[in-house]
């Protein structure tokens, strides 16, 4: 007779427990239309049906906030990736499954919403978008071979990176009726996030060891889903260096407090195997804190030195 993976029994004996979120998210998320958030009367034809065409100047955003808002948008356009990921992860049955719909159903909003105000308001330019766009859903995403537990573990710091990257892009476009929308977009993000991290938290509870190896590997290895798309690391130094997202948001503002919720530096319940775990995770957090901080301070230079020279700093 096969034997349950420890993985696999993780996921059926959280299955009340997805239930009870799902219910509680239901409860708590306000229905919102993204038809209300994009300036439609500043909408004028391409040349293709006799207007005229995008150009550089047409651009309200600045270089920092067209970048941010160009990785925004493509993050959200693989939906129907990660959509295969956590079905195949997750399953597609009961509240698990329930779950998954609800989640993409909500997911897709985002970039419905983004790209009309981007094309409305001409912020980026559409071809170079929609080549992008071809480019990155066609490569697609893979996370590789995580386990159930660990792609539980990513979703919930990957969730609220995305939800502080919206709200920061949004402050960073000085425009009112982006920061609204992203603000918006933001809401929900922060909603996934706390699913996903109460179902971490059970799952603590059920196989420590197991939790916190999933956790560590994740934290040790995280990397945002769009890194595979092109002219990412460019857009990501020109993001960090605005302040939008960078080390430093990354350590302070999305792993310290996920991996706080779960009290993972005060449980008493680990065994060997999670002790070794916590102690690669918490040599990890280290590391990182001084990398952080390096940054911080070499953009900080950086800023004074432009500010010498009489020049402005993009920052938010």
């Amino acid at each position: 007779m096969a034997q349950t993976s420890p993985h696999a029994a993780v996921l059926t004996e959280l299955e009340p427990v997805v239930a009870e979120n799902l219910d509680r998210h239901i409860a708590i998320a306000k229905e919102w239309h993204p038809h209300d958030y994009v300036p439609w009367d500043e909408g004028r034809n391409f040349a293709f049906l006799g207007g005229e065409d995008w150009s550089p100047e047409q651009s309200r955003l600045d270089e920092s906030a067209q970048a941010a808002m160009f990785v925004n948008l493509l993050t959200e356009d693989n939906l129907p990736s990660y959509h295969r990921e956590i079905a195949t992860r997750f399953g597609r049955d009961g509240a698990w499954g329930q779950w998954v719909g609800r989640w993409t159903a909500e997911e897709n909003r985002h970039g419905v919403a983004l790209r009309d105000y981007l094309v409305v308001t001409r912020g980026v330019d559409p071809v170079e978008l929609e080549r992008a766009r071809m480019d990155y859903m066609t490569t697609g995403y893979d996370s590789g071979d995580k386990t159930p537990l660990e792609a539980l573990a990513y979703v919930s710091f990957q969730e609220l990176a995305t939800r502080v990257s919206h709200r920061n892009t949004g402050r960073a476009t000085g425009d009112p009726v982006a920061d609204k929308l992203l603000a918006r977009i933001a809401t929900d993000e922060n909603l996934h996030m706390v699913f996903y991290r109460n179902l971490m938290a059970a799952a603590f509870d059920i196989d420590p060891d197991l939790a916190m190896r999933a956790v560590t590997a994740e934290v040790v290895g995280f990397e945002m889903p769009g890194a595979t798309m092109t002219g990412f690391r460019k857009n990501s130094m020109i993001i960090a260096k605005a302040g939008i997202y960078d080390l430093r948001l990354h350590h302070d503002e999305v792993v310290s407090p996920v991996l706080r919720a779960w009290k993972v530096f005060e449980r008493t319940d680990l065994g060997p195997e999670g002790e070794r775990a916590r102690e690669e995770l918490a040599e990890f957090l280290t590391g990182l804190d001084a990398q952080a901080t390096r940054f911080v301070e070499s953009r900080e230079r950086m800023r004074a030195r432009m500010a010498a020279k009489g020049q402005v700093p993009v920052h938010v």
